[in-house]
């Protein structure tokens, strides 16, 4: 059964450590023998009547899981990629359920499954099996002891300098970070959230003006800065935003590599380096600080939910709509938001904050996410099994996403000039995360943020301002595109909004508002 575990479903990972150890050395043999005798154990262990075949299937199935995402997608499964999958919705988990998943599963997991369970096992008595195993289970860990001492230099520094590694080593890295997220689940689950921004008011300047405020924040998903022509990409895919005299912020960095860590941190008063899930939870939001200052704060939602951003403001999911002309199989395309924010804005009378959380570029069905009319860069990608498809496919067809997104962000900023006669419109969009399209073997995002790549953490951040909020406010636009290409992250949403919005609040940082050095000192949030 070691072998098994090691040989069939562990290619990646002894890829990995083939390549780190530098080829067939003794340091390599030392290492791969020493995962074996420590897998051996742990099975050992496993080895009682009545425990060891349902833990070998378990194991079995979990592996052949785990290691088909691995080997396909150069996916890490850890907690965070877990807490990820846990909020996935049933239509983004369907994308992943190919035909080739399944085959993978049946023929590495079930089928061998069945022969477990088909066995049959002679058990020793308690006491002479459980003094044999201790022996056996001794030995093996003494063997694996004197495996890494013999070892130590090589084994030791390549395994600190690539935990990466280490991370793929299927089943058992996700079985023991499932068991973390499970501790982290249940520790939390009593968690309230404490209110912040008590002090929360409008400032002078909102509180003057004869026309309401209002920011849409558009909350990207999977977009990647460096598709951007904003940002040097030398496709144009962003040809309507460039013609509307948009700034974007070209050195922006994500929180974190999925939405279900990097949504909450974009809208939390926590930096990436305070940031945890607990505190998230713990902690009242962006929205909630806004709605305290009295501004209405509604959430529109095209992915999986708020992760609880919203849940004392409005919410809506568009989702829910069954739009037969932008939604089909219980998605839709991010153009569903348009006809509501026309009729909210043709309606609002007072200061009012709304995000629309796209689908944006979210993958591996890339080809879901903009309607034929953006099917602009071909061939592109028309399947989910990105296996199946050449590394140009994947890029025209993510290309074509970045494209309807640029054309989405352009149509809400031509509806808040609509409106201008009657609110101070501004927009303001960043991304999650970005995504892997292929480079070193890595596709879609969700990397452990210390080994992730560029691609996963090099997010779009892009503002627009009406020529009325410019006024009101004294923001110098020729400022703003003068510390546009300064470095900027997730850690900039929450006080920046606050500051587009003039709130003043003891929560409020102005040296996290990316606007503060260009906007008027009388008009700057206190």
């Amino acid at each position: 059964m070691t072998i098994y575990l090691l040989v069939t479903l562990n290619l990646p990972f002894f890829d990995d450590a083939f390549r780190v150890f530098g080829g067939f050395h003794a340091s390599f043999y030392g290492f791969a023998l020493a995962i074996a005798l420590l897998v051996a154990a742990g099975l050992v262990l496993l080895s009682a009547r009545y425990v060891i075949k349902p833990a070998l299937v378990f194991i079995i199935l979990a592996g052949a899981v785990a290691s088909y995402f691995t080997g396909t997608f150069g996916i890490i499964i850890d907690k965070e990629m877990l807490r990820n999958v846990a909020v996935t919705t049933p239509q983004e988990a369907g994308h992943l359920v190919t035909l080739p998943f399944l085959l993978h599963v049946l023929l590495f997991g079930i089928l061998p499954s069945v022969l477990v369970i088909l066995v049959r096992v002679r058990h020793r008595p308690f006491l002479k099996m459980l003094v044999a195993n201790t022996v056996v289970v001794t030995l093996l860990l003494l063997g694996c002891l004197g495996l890494v001492l013999a070892n130590y230099s090589g084994i030791s520094s390549n395994i600190r300098q690539h935990r990466d590694m280490m991370a793929k080593l299927t089943p058992f890295s996700p079985i023991t970070s499932a068991i973390s997220l499970g501790v982290s689940v249940y520790r939390d689950a009593g968690v309230v959230r404490a209110p912040i921004g008590l002090d929360a008011r409008l400032g002078p300047v909102i509180a003057k003006s004869d026309k309401p405020f209002i920011t849409v924040i558009i909350a990207g998903e999977t977009a990647r800065a460096m598709n951007f022509s904003l940002n040097g990409y030398a496709r144009q895919t962003n040809p309507e935003l460039k013609a509307l005299g948009v700034v974007s912020f070209t050195q922006t960095t994500s929180c974190g590599t999925a939405t279900a860590v990097s949504l909450p941190c974009m809208f939390s008063v926590y930096k990436k380096t305070e940031y945890t899930d607990r505190k998230a939870r713990s902690t009242d939001t962006l929205m909630d600080v806004l709605h305290r200052a009295g501004i209405e704060s509604v959430w529109w939602d095209n992915n999986t939910g708020s992760k609880g951003i919203a849940d004392l403001v409005s919410f809506a999911s568009m989702t829910r709509q069954k739009d037969s002309i932008f939604c089909h199989d219980g998605e839709c395309l991010d153009e569903i938001f348009l006809g509501e924010l026309d009729r909210k804005l043709a309606a609002v009378t007072t200061n009012t904050t709304i995000v629309l959380h796209q689908a944006g570029s979210h993958g591996p069905a890339y080809f879901q996410r903009y309607p034929e009319l953006f099917r602009r860069f071909t061939p592109d990608c028309r399947t989910a099994q990105l296996s199946d498809c050449s590394n140009e496919e994947i890029v025209n067809a993510y290309d074509n996403t970045i494209l309807y997104t640029d054309h989405n962000l352009a149509e809400v900023i031509k509806l808040l000039k609509k409106h201008e006669a009657t609110v101070n419109g501004a927009m303001i969009y960043m991304s999650d995360h970005g995504e892997s399209l292929g480079e070193s073997g890595l596709y879609l995002h969700g990397a452990p943020y210390m080994f992730a790549p560029v691609q996963q953490t090099h997010v779009p951040f892009i503002t627009w301002f009406s020529d009325s909020y410019t006024e009101v406010t004294e923001l110098n636009l020729g400022c703003v595109k003068g510390i546009a290409d300064a470095p900027a992250s997730h850690d900039n949403l929450f006080h920046t909004v606050l500051g587009m919005m003039d709130v003043e609040t003891n929560v409020y940082d102005r040296s996290l508002d990316v606007l503060a050095p260009c906007r008027s000192q009388v008009s700057a949030a206190s």
